[in-house]
């Protein structure tokens, strides 16, 4: 039987990661692969303690459908929270959703036609890449230098004012672990304020994950306001609850619900309720500490073991925080799915660079990730992997 389906379904590639993952459920590798927190990490205990609660305060309040903003006293915990680095938020300019990832859907569902242009970083995040692809734009790409985007490069493009959003990931990249200094977020910001046409999305799941030197204000404090901010309890506390949000100017939000009515109603009335529990009776600075602090002592295992182990002509890049270092191959030694294939003989897996690019680029390049593996797992993962790399490079 024939099926007649869209071209923007067939065109958009699957994720790149999830099918990687299928290849490390052999027990015996060592995955740098996946994206994913420390799982020692999540706050079980807690989280049965507000769940516990939230049926025996809220009851049949937290297990009915609700508004699709989301929970009234979750937003302003999150406008709060911005308050505190210094970015007022009124909690009406806060969308709670399923998962930042689904901010992605919902924003190209407002903005993006066909053809239109979108300026991503290069390399960029690849759930994003997906995510957009549905709406068939046309990428352009920024190159990433040690502290933030080649300015000259951005100032090009918002010249010619085609571009309608510019995303990017300013704390810990995914993938490149590269955070954004503050000349180049205050420089960045006055871009964006000479050229308001173009929308600047600032997705930051990972900026509350530094281990070592100074947080940043977020881009939203340069850009007066007029640009999109989002954010996840995925990396604060579990992934599987799903809840992420948006912060964005009034017109944005009130599409942005629109679109979200049309794709599910809201999101998890339960999840919402039991979080808001959790960081009502948690101290989740607490809990953030004790992330940051693991999550440095496995960054400086996986910084240590490439320094002692990876061959001449190899780069990477040393995070200040987030879950994940950048290595960079000699050029014309081969792509890295070569590399991978003999890393998985010798059971350890990482990301080829490939995906993150929308160019064909990436293929010297590869992404590691360091929060969800020992710091004796990662020196064991990394000496394999530098000792393919060895050979790949002869």
């Amino acid at each position: 039987m024939s099926f007649r389906f869209t071209n923007r379904i067939q065109n958009t590639p699957n994720s790149f990661i999830r099918e990687i993952l299928k290849v490390t459920q052999d027990p015996e590798i060592i995955s740098f692969a996946g994206g994913l927190p420390n799982p020692d990490l999540f706050p079980i205990a807690a989280l049965q303690d507000a769940a516990r609660e939230t049926l025996s305060k809220a009851g049949a309040r937290a297990l009915q459908y609700s508004t699709t903003e989301g929970h009234a006293e979750l937003r302003a915990w999150i406008a709060a929270r911005y308050a505190r680095r210094g970015v007022e938020v009124h909690p009406d300019q806060v969308l709670v959703t399923t998962g930042s990832q689904q901010c992605l859907d919902l924003l190209g569902k407002i903005f993006i036609e066909k053809g239109d242009e979108i300026v991503l970083e290069r390399p960029s995040y690849l759930g994003t890449i997906q995510a957009f692809t549905m709406f068939e734009p046309r990428f352009v790409t920024v190159d990433l230098e040690e502290d933030g985007p080649n300015l000259d490069q951005v100032e090009a493009l918002l010249a010619t004012g085609r571009p309608k959003l510019f995303y990017a990931v300013p704390n810990f990249q995914n993938p490149s672990g590269l955070t954004y200094s503050k000349v180049k977020r205050e420089a960045l910001g006055g871009l964006l304020r000479r050229h308001p046409g173009t929308v600047f999305i600032e997705d930051d799941p990972y900026g509350e994950l530094r281990f070592a030197g100074e947080h940043h204000q977020p881009l939203f404090a340069h850009t007066g306001g007029r640009s999109i901010m989002l954010g996840s309890f995925s990396k604060i506390t579990v992934p599987g609850f799903r809840l992420g949000w948006m912060v964005a100017p009034p017109e944005i939000i009130r599409l942005a619900v629109t679109a979200k009515q049309a794709a599910d109603l809201h999101s998890s009335t339960f999840n919402q309720f039991v979080i808001t529990e959790y960081l009502a009776r948690h101290d989740i600075d607490d809990h953030i500490a004790t992330i940051t602090a693991c999550y440095g002592s496995q960054a400086r295992a996986m910084v240590a073991a490439l320094e002692r182990e990876a061959p001449a002509g190899v780069s990477f890049t040393r995070p200040e925080g987030g879950m994940f270092s950048w290595v960079r191959l000699p050029a014309d030694k081969g792509s890295c799915m070569d590399l991978f294939d003999m890393a998985i003989r010798q059971k350890v897996a990482f990301v080829p660079g490939m995906p993150f690019y929308t160019d064909g680029g990436g293929h010297d390049t590869l992404r590691l990730n360091f929060s969800n593996a020992s710091e004796a797992i990662i020196d064991q993962g990394v000496t394999r992997l530098c000792r393919c790399m060895q050979d790949f490079l002869k």
